[in-house]
């Protein structure tokens, strides 16, 4: 309870957009040079990416190439290796940079408008409806939806997935909160509902779909970013792109939340045009996500959580540096499934999945321990 009172003054200034109020334990300054740390371990990250694989291209060679430009006949590499580089590994290191950014930030924003460290978009049931989205269009695209294909044509998967997550965070907003106070129990036992009724759907469309869907399917289910390509990218990069922007913008609104809604309606904040506003985002981010990568679990749980222990819970930081971490986790975790059963590939999802589910029963365990003294 004291850590709580203690935190408060701090979340205050900030979502009043002050700085004369400045209490002791204020953690800006570290946390702006965590973020510029974050910066370097990304870039170096990306790097690490670009060179590491089967290819013998090294760090150097890959720089001096990106510096260069892959059309120069002086390039640092080999015919091979660039196409290697910027065929293979660069799409798939921008798509994974955006994922992994995309998930930490809807986790941290859920997390900020349910007012609790457990919300994630996988573990809630908002992957999950972003799935049954995505899968519905990959099964039935051929079907009575092939006029939506001809009209979308490649947005149609990320919007279908960005729709299915719209609905079912809604959906899920609606049964947790009540008069401003969201229960995380009835939160976990409404995503378990949602993500068993998206399951149930998305067997029924896994019955019907043929055999080259299925071999789709299976993979897409499990996560992974071995097809991405600069198509995939066009078509989820824009809204990904758009809610990563968008997210900094909350920052205010949900430190503003942290004290309560009469509290940040107080502060003047429109909270609930401020609140559909977060949910479009969160939405957005995931279906767009999930639509390319498949299911990938537990980044937004885990990357704000340890954020917050280390710099605080003052949004204006924490998103950034959410989007930062999230991105050189996600891109390290695809790193490890395509070396750890070399020459084939693990699923990432298997990889965030092995982590990140001890990480959020250390949660569950440490908020128990806080309620029991």
């Amino acid at each position: 309870m004291s850590e709580t009172v203690l935190r408060k003054p701090a979340v205050l200034a900030s979502a009043q957009g002050g700085s004369r109020l400045r209490p002791e334990g204020d953690r800006s300054a570290f946390a702006r040079m965590v973020i510029a740390c974050l910066c370097v371990a990304l870039v170096a990250t990306v790097l690490f990416s670009l060179a590491f694989g089967a290819s013998d291209a090294s760090v150097l060679s890959v720089v001096k190439s990106l510096i260069a430009g892959s059309d120069t006949t002086d390039n640092a590499l080999s015919v091979r290796d660039r196409i290697i580089i910027y065929d293979i590994r660069l799409p798939r290191v921008i798509l994974g940079a955006l994922i992994g950014a995309s998930l930490a930030v809807s986790g941290a924003v859920m997390q900020g408008l349910f007012r609790n460290p457990l919300a994630d978009p996988g573990i809630v049931g908002v992957s999950a409806g972003a799935g049954l989205g995505a899968v519905s269009i990959i099964v039935l695209g051929g079907t009575f939806l092939a006029p939506v294909i001809a009209l979308f044509s490649l947005y149609a998967l990320p919007l279908a997935a960005f729709f299915g997550a719209l609905i079912f965070t809604l959906v899920l907003y609606r049964v947790a909160t009540r008069r401003g106070q969201t229960s995380i129990a009835t939160m976990l036992l409404a995503g378990i509902a949602l993500g068993a009724m998206a399951a149930a759907y998305i067997g029924v469309l896994v019955y019907v779909a043929d055999d080259k869907q299925l071999r789709d399917l299976t993979f897409w289910g499990l996560g992974s970013l071995a097809g991405a390509n600069w198509v995939k990218i066009a078509a989820s990069g824009p809204l990904i792109a758009l809610a990563l922007v968008i997210s900094p913008f909350l920052a205010r609104g949900l430190n503003g939340l942290a004290l309560g809604e009469a509290s940040a309606s107080h502060l003047g904040i429109p909270v609930q045009r401020f609140k559909r506003i977060a949910i479009v985002t969160v939405a957005a981010a995931t279906g767009a996500s999930v639509a390319v990568s498949g299911g990938i679990g537990f980044v937004g749980v885990v990357v704000p959580h340890l954020l917050r222990l280390v710099i605080g819970p003052d949004h204006r930081y924490l998103l950034p540096a959410a989007a930062l971490l999230g991105a050189s986790l996600l891109l390290i975790a695809d790193a490890v499934s395509r070396t750890i059963v070399a020459p084939s590939e693990l699923p990432i999802g298997i990889v965030t999945a092995a982590v990140g589910a001890p990480f959020f029963l250390w949660i569950l365990l440490r908020r128990r321990g806080i309620l029991d003294l």
